[in-house]
């Protein structure tokens, strides 16, 4: 072997050990995704983190109006509201409400979402863009404002729902049952949009050569939906339920303003406007923030099935 031969072989040697990353750079490599969230974290860690730990303290503590005002000194009472919030007949029948209620518009806000989804792709362009125009905008009406106008819709004296239906002057919110359909239909009119978009986008990315596939072997509209769509849908249909659910389970606008703080002898009462009666109708802050802390514990246990399904339809994408 040669010097010339030597040379040759040190050479790239060299310049692969001096392009190699070292062992500090890797490291400082991984710090620095973290760098960039760090100011959202902050953000985040202030408005969601002080919060959820004061409710938890809260909810430990003895802490009514004598206790915010100054004048009992505040007590420790551990699981103490807990035990009072469960042995309560009540709050078990507003839990077994607030899940059915949630239940029946997460269905209803998924049938109407993925029925006009369907429709979009069957129509015109200039249809199909007042549609979405439509939908958007029910989107964007803040809650207190659709609660409000469907209050004036099915008003028993001076709205045109009972004067097209020949009802009279039937109160709609009188009844438990009537008075959740009506939040159910508000519910519905403002989450079924996002439904509607997020399956319409998924159905425009189906390639056509499939849907001509299943028309020409004689398949109904129902069948390609449910044996070619919902199938290969399946990633962004789990995605939109369990935000559906986590949105409907917390409502509180809709049922507050349209059963006036929930309806007749608390009828129509869910978790939320009944933490806040607890809270500030009656004063009693420590039960209205156990019963925040349950609600949160419900959801975030909803949260993490939905972060283990995005997680996975990424590996399936």
């Amino acid at each position: 072997m040669t010097a010339h031969d030597t040379l040759a072989e040190r050479a790239p040697r060299s310049a692969v050990a001096k392009a190699a990353p070292t062992g500090p750079r890797r490291r400082g490599g991984g710090w620095t995704p973290w760098l960039y969230l760090a100011p959202a974290l902050v953000v985040l860690g202030g408005l969601l983190v002080y919060p959820v730990y004061q409710l938890g303290l809260i909810s430990f503590l003895e802490y009514t109006q004598a206790q915010v005002s100054g004048g009992e000194p505040t007590t420790f009472q551990g699981f103490g509201n807990y035990a009072t919030l469960f042995a309560d007949a009540e709050f078990w029948q507003v839990l077994i409400a607030t899940v059915l209620f949630a239940a029946a518009c997460v269905v209803s806000t998924l049938t109407v979402g993925c029925a006009l989804a369907v429709l979009l792709t069957r129509v015109r362009a200039l249809p199909r863009l007042a549609l979405m125009l439509a939908a958007l905008g029910a989107w964007a009406t803040p809650a207190i404002t659709g609660s409000t106008v469907w209050l004036l819709l099915f008003d028993p004296d001076f709205g045109p729902v009972n004067r097209v239906l020949g009802l009279g002057d039937h109160s709609w919110t009188y009844g438990r049952y009537s008075a959740f359909a009506l939040v159910l239909l508000e519910v519905v009119w403002c989450s079924f949009p996002f439904v509607m978009v997020t399956v319409y986008a998924g159905i425009r990315a189906v390639p056509a050569e499939v849907l001509e596939a299943a028309a020409l072997d004689g398949a109904s509209q129902w069948r390609i939906w449910r044996s070619v769509l919902a199938p290969m849908l399946r990633p962004i249909l789990v995605v939109v339920t369990i935000q559906s659910v986590i949105w409907d389970f917390k409502v509180f606008t809709q049922i507050y303003v349209m059963t006036n703080g929930g309806g007749i002898a608390g009828q129509n009462l869910v978790l939320n406007v009944y933490a806040y009666q607890k809270a500030f109708a009656s004063s009693q802050y420590s039960l209205g923030s156990a019963i925040g802390v349950v609600t949160l514990a419900i959801l975030l246990a909803v949260t993490l099935v939905y972060l283990r399904l995005l997680k996975r339809q990424g590996e399936e994408l």
